[in-house]
């Protein structure tokens, strides 16, 4: 069966990250999809509704929304049963589902999720936390993580700790250097410890790549151990080594998205303070927030 060319419509009266997210999950299952997304995002009058029914009689393609205000909602249905186009509603199913187990109607009120409540505050003070402790800076600081990541330079710890801020947890990272003592706070460090690794042939790769965007001047650092292929073999084993020494567990970030790195980090935290005894050692709270982190 032929593909064939599909504008898909997202429509939201917020952010649209729920949209984004779930798109992006659907469409993964498929193989090439040939799928055209238009986003519409912050819909929040009939003058901005109106352009978007101008966008989906234009381009004509199926339509998945998150309108709270019924009129708008019911203007935009309209359209597309006009038009011959399916609409979906993603959110109706979960909502009536909820609706019956906990036997209350949900409120009808927009951008729900994103408020600036205490689980707001706690993301941007997490932010400001990783701002200020990337790469080992203010080491004595650590004592004030909720966990601290470390591995080899390019292994992903900056985004990782990015991420994680957007969960509202405070993630200190440090890079291992061979022939670098290790900050002492870390014998100290009163929340979890985890080692990132990556696979010597990919790590190379990412560090080469660093290189020729350096330009000349990277050039010539690509002289010394940073390249080098059983330089990195032996700094990689050596930072293993360490972990298991230290007991801290290690995460293969070889083929994890930064998402499913996050994700194995926090279940460490978890295990960790179950172990511990501690409370719970991330927030509730999970936003479907962008990485603002770019630096492997």
């Amino acid at each position: 069966m032929p593909i064939r060319n599909t504008n898909l419509h997202l429509v939201s009266d917020s952010t649209g990250e729920t949209l984004n997210s779930i798109a992006r999950a659907a469409l993964a299952r498929f193989e090439q999809p040939s799928v055209i997304q238009h986003r519409w995002f912050l819909v929040r009058s009939r003058l901005n509704l109106d352009r978007v029914i101008e966008g989906i009689e234009h381009e004509p393609g199926p339509v998945m929304f998150t309108l709270v205000d019924r009129s708008l909602r019911l203007a935009l249905e309209e359209t597309c049963s006009r038009l011959g186009i399916p609409a979906l509603s993603v959110l109706d199913p979960v909502m009536e589902m909820l609706q019956m187990e906990i036997g209350t109607t949900a409120k009808e009120k927009r951008a729900a999720q994103y408020v600036m409540d205490a689980d707001y505050f706690r993301r941007i003070d997490a932010m400001h936390y990783v701002l200020s402790h990337d790469d080992g800076q203010g080491t004595a600081g650590i004592m004030n993580a909720d966990v601290v990541l470390v591995g080899v330079s390019r292994s992903s710890k900056t985004p990782t700790c990015f991420y994680l801020a957007n969960r509202g947890v405070k993630a200190a990272n440090v890079p291992l250097v061979p022939g670098a003592p290790l900050p002492p706070e870390l014998d100290t460090a009163p929340c979890p410890i985890v080692g990132l690794t990556i696979d010597p042939l990919s790590l190379l790769e990412i560090r080469r790549h660093r290189l020729r965007i350096l330009g000349a001047e990277g050039v010539r650092m690509g002289e010394n151990d940073y390249v080098d292929a059983d330089a990195v073999k032996a700094e990689i084993l050596a930072a293993r080594r360490l972990c298991t020494a230290k007991g801290w567990p290690v995460i293969d970030v070889t083929r994890r998205s930064i998402e499913e790195t996050a994700a194995t980090v926090i279940q460490q935290m978890e295990l960790w303070h179950q172990r511990q005894g501690t409370a719970r050692a991330v927030p509730p709270h999970d936003p479907a927030a962008p990485i603002l982190g770019a630096k492997r």
